[in-house]
């Protein structure tokens, strides 16, 4: 840092120091946090250790504070706990995905550490943060370190020291910032997934950017140049599943090319925020991949820039506009006919990754469809809305999927109603657990019986591999054929077909009697029915069924009975 960036800093600092850090000033620091998450965001979500597309840690966590924030924006509380408190139901209606929850638990936490405070002080702060720990790993039934719940208890723990030497929250907001990073470092030494794939944790990397956004708004710093780094190329991939559409935004270009010299980041990120936005850099093995979203009339204006730079060998261009259109075209949730709920009756909630896996869950009786799934966890909001107006009290949730149980259960917790989680982690588990679904039964009851249910179906997956990396001695390389079985990848393969032979035979399917595939929205049914039919010629005895699914990413969902 030069002496006048310096000389500088110490002068906003100083002017900071001498205003009172009441709830308008916790206000700028939570959007300063969000801010700077959010600038960051492609870089968490790059972070993700499994090859698989996942629920997107970085989206989930800005989500998330989007919502926190939302909640204070136009408020005028000046009692920093009043805005605490605000911050906190904010966060805990917006909470998607696992990382969103324990962010919001965090939240919740920093809340009852400042409740009744009018400012912001050293001792106010440690203690909020040490009820933010508490309060996170409460929230999980079995904690893991190496995770976000590491770094926040970090966080806590210097924040206490800290206590020792100032009471001034800037100095020690200062050595929390400071020692989330150092933790966030030290996640792979505690869980060896991150070690193997060669990341750090990405929720704690979301903890550590929400806090260093506040402490560079209080150096003046900006908060809206990324911090520059270059991806996994696999990682880019992940934009494939959409959420919106920025406005002007109407073409995703990507380029896949060998630069002439080493590639300086720096003017090559400047060049292209003059041409667009959702700007990524991936690269592997030499080459890089350049994704932008761009207006209609700057389409090339990508391409040829990269063609002064190095060799193009692939050049791939999306008209996102009209990819959204046949997105919301295809997946109408609301003509589905549902079943109408009587007063008293138990209405059954599921979230639903496809139509195609809509209309079956509607076909069996539930009261109301969530649409998500892998990589659009829906929110608490979302899910409580599902159920609120519904004319009964009694209500069981089908979250599956792994990352949204914590959703699922955050709803649970903020409603008069009374409602069962069933933790169905993935689709035929929660089509399992539907049909010991009995509307006029008694509720704990029933779910108790589709608790138990769900262990009576094994689940494979077939996807494509968004990493290279290797997981419990399975060896897999970006692009590959995978397969997944009961959540676990057991295996890598060169086609669709083999994997699910493959997967199969690890299932050890001569001890089962039927296997049901759910046929991807973007997997062709010809496809499909070659699949099913070397299935069968591979299993005569067996019952083998195929049904559209319509879920993304997953070329194949197979149920096991």
């Amino acid at each position: 840092m030069s002496d006048e960036l310096a000389v500088a800093r110490a002068k906003r600092v100083a002017e900071m120091k001498a205003l009172p850090f009441d709830g308008q000033a916790y206000k700028r620091l939570v959007e300063a946090g969000l801010i700077w998450l959010r600038t960051n965001q492609e870089a968490v979500n790059a972070l993700n250790v499994f090859p698989v597309p996942d629920g997107d840690t970085g989206t989930n966590m800005v989500l998330t504070m989007q919502s926190a924030y939302d909640e204070i924006a136009e408020l005028g509380h000046h009692k920093v706990g009043d805005m605490a408190a605000a911050v906190s139901q904010g966060a805990l209606m917006g909470a998607r995905g696992n990382s969103g929850v324990i962010l919001s638990q965090i939240w919740r936490g920093v809340a009852r550490g400042l409740e009744d405070e009018e400012v912001l002080t050293g001792t106010n702060l440690a203690r909020a943060f040490a009820n933010a720990r508490d309060t996170a790993y409460r929230g999980v039934v079995r904690p893991v370190e190496g995770t976000i719940l590491t770094v926040c208890k970090d966080i806590a723990t210097a924040a206490e020291a800290a206590r020792e030497e100032t009471d001034c929250p800037i100095e020690i907001l200062e050595k929390l910032v400071a020692a989330a990073d150092i933790s966030v470092e030290h996640t792979p030494e505690l869980l060896p997934v991150l070690k193997d794939a060669g990341v750090v944790d990405s929720g704690g990397m979301g903890l550590y950017l929400i806090l260093e956004g506040m402490i560079r708004y209080i150096y003046g710093e900006p908060l809206d140049t990324p911090t520059l780094s270059v991806q996994p190329m696999a990682a880019l991939e992940m934009e494939k599943a959409m959420h919106a559409v920025e406005e002007g935004q109407d073409f995703e270009v990507v380029v896949d090319f060998y630069p002439h010299d080493e590639l300086e980041l720096k003017p090559f990120y400047d060049a292209l925020e003059e041409m667009g936005t959702s700007i990524q850099i991936g690269e592997g093995d030499g080459m890089y991949r350049m994704h932008i979203h761009v207006p209609l009339e700057n389409r090339y204006l990508p391409i040829d820039y990269i063609m002064d730079l190095g060799t193009v060998t692939n050049v791939a261009m999306e008209n996102l506009v009209a990819q959204m259109g046949e997105l919301n075209k295809d997946t109408d949730y609301d003509r589905l006919v549902l079943h109408n709920i009587d007063p008293g009756e138990i209405a059954i909630v599921t979230v639903s990754p496809g139509p195609g896996i809509s209309r079956i869950f509607a076909s069996l009786g539930v009261a109301a469809i969530v649409e998500g799934g892998q990589t659009m966890n829906p929110s608490t909001k979302e899910l409580l809305a599902a159920f609120e107006n519904l004319p009964t009290d009694k209500v069981i949730i089908l979250p599956n999927n792994k990352n949204i149980i914590l959703a699922a259960q955050a709803a649970r917790d903020v409603t008069v109603k009374e409602v069962y989680v069933v933790p169905s982690r993935n689709i035929p588990q929660g089509l399992a657990a539907m049909l010991m679904h009995n509307p006029s039964g008694d509720l704990a009851t029933v779910a108790k019986r589709m608790i138990k249910n769900l262990d009576t179906v094994r689940t494979g997956e077939v996807t494509t591999a968004t990493r290279t990396v290797e997981i419990d001695g399975v060896k897999v390389k970006t692009g590959e054929v995978i397969a997944l079985l009961d959540g676990k990848l057991v295996l890598a393969a060169e086609t669709v077909e083999e994997a699910c032979l493959s997967l199969l035979e690890k299932a050890e399917m001569d001890e089962y009697e039927l296997v049901t595939l759910y046929v991807g929205g973007d997997y062709s049914r010809k496809e499909a029915n070659r699949v099913g039919d070397l299935i069968q010629e591979k299993y005569p005895d067996h019952e083998i069924e195929m049904l559209d699914g319509g879920q993304p990413h997953y070329q194949l969902i197979l149920s096991i009975e």
